[in-house]
């Protein structure tokens, strides 16, 4: 089974993109296998792999103008930002200003194909504005994210800093791979250490 995923099994597990919070909201219960001892619970390895593979295969059916991706926490908008570099998508940083994507009578009006989410909890604005003018929605989603209106989601820790960046890699390579601008994960010439935030204070 290992062979099968997107990178080799102790990456991901070395990343702790599989853990999850000590919250788990209704939506998000099927994705969890396991609570550890000290109360997190666990996301499935297997669906979080085919969810990212999903998410990049459904981005790329969109032109890179199209895409519009959102980061409100200091860890996912470096991780965000590298995604939007390598795929030429537009990045949204911090909180969406209301009407960002209703009202065309705003300068700094977007009309996406495509939204890209974070984090549906920090990011809730977008998630508004996007489910009301029927613009589909991916989102990372942890165990305490609420997933309403979320088109496809993917169970992660969207939280951590070393998880956001091998997801926005695999998002990007595998990006790359359908738009066929590469054909082989050795053609990806970025390392998981260039989606990471260099943070040399800690984030609050």
């Amino acid at each position: 089974m290992t062979n099968e995923l997107l990178i080799d099994q102790a990456t991901y597990l070395e990343a702790g993109i599989h853990i999850g919070t000590k919250i788990k909201t209704p939506g998000m219960k099927r994705f969890i296998y396991k609570i550890r001892e000290d109360g997190l619970y666990l996301l499935e390895l297997n669906t979080i792999d085919q969810r990212i593979r999903e998410a990049a295969k459904l981005l790329a059916q969109y032109e890179p103008k199209d895409i519009v991706i959102t980061a409100s926490r200091i860890y996912a908008i470096a991780s965000a930002s590298k995604f939007a570099e390598i795929t030429k998508s537009k990045l949204l940083v911090g909180r969406v200003i209301p009407g960002t994507f209703t009202n065309p009578n705003r300068e700094d009006y977007i009309e996406p194909g495509i939204v890209l989410l974070s984090d549906t909890r920090n990011e809730r604005q977008a998630v508004k504005e996007a489910s009301s003018t029927d613009i589909p929605i991916i989102a990372l989603c942890d165990t305490d994210n609420w997933i309403k209106f979320v088109d496809l989601v993917v169970p992660c820790n969207n939280k951590g800093r070393r998880a956001l960046a091998l997801i926005y890699f695999l998002l990007a390579r595998e990006f790359q791979k359908e738009k066929g601008l590469i054909k082989t994960n050795e053609e990806f010439t970025y390392k998981v250490s260039d989606f990471e935030a260099k943070v040399e204070m800690k984030a609050k």
